[in-house]
Order: C-alpha cells, then structure tokens, then sequence
C-alpha cells in the first residue's frame, strides 16, 4: 500500500503541475505499481478531478500516525487503539488541528 500511496502523489503532481495527460499517468502507475489496469484506470480518473487528493490524503496519514504515536508515548499502558480510533473517527472529517485538539482532550482526559 505504500507503493500504491507513493505513486499517487507522482501521479497527482504530475497531472496537476507537470500537466500530464490520462494517458501518461495511467502508464505510469500502471508500470510502477502491481494493480489491475482498471483499477489503475478508474484511479487516474478520480485523481483527474479531484487536485491534491492523494497528497491531502497522505497529509493526513502522518498527522494521524503521530498523534497515535503522542497519546501513545503519554500514556503508556493506558492507550486503547479502540479508543484511539474512536477519538478519529467519531466526529468525521474535520481539519487536522481539530482533531489535533480532539487527541489531545482524549490524552488529558485519559491520563
């Protein structure tokens, strides 16, 4: 997944800022990754539409990855994924330094 994550950013930079066209990205991805060409496909046609999607997406991956890693270095044995998880997801999408603030009320509150 990774490997697919990474080629989305290139895919979504190149389209949108290097201008490449549906043709150019689905052979890259469809070269530098493992997946199914309509899969591949159906990807590039989203990313077409939708700007800065892969990387708002992978943004928000890191954001995430290093609250777990804060509410789990501040409370050691009492840091529940399940309830880390909860605290992600409970309210939907809402911009990072809300949910920065959401983790943070649940790491003070569970401390």
């Amino acid at each position: 997944m990774e490997l697919w994550r990474a080629c989305r950013l290139v895919v979504d930079t190149g389209l949108h800022q290097k201008r490449w066209s549906r043709e150019t990205a689905i052979d890259y991805l469809s070269t530098n990754t493992p997946n199914p060409i309509g899969d591949v496909t159906k990807a590039i046609e989203r990313y077409i539409v939708m700007p800065s999607q892969a990387t708002a997406y992978k943004i928000g991956m890191l954001k995430i990855l290093e609250l777990r890693q804060q509410a789990k270095d501040k409370l050691g044995d009492k840091f529940s994924i399940r309830e880390f998880h909860d605290v992600i997801l409970k309210n939907g999408p809402v911009p990072l330094n809300i949910l920065q603030q959401q983790v943070e009320k649940y790491i003070s509150q569970t401390i």
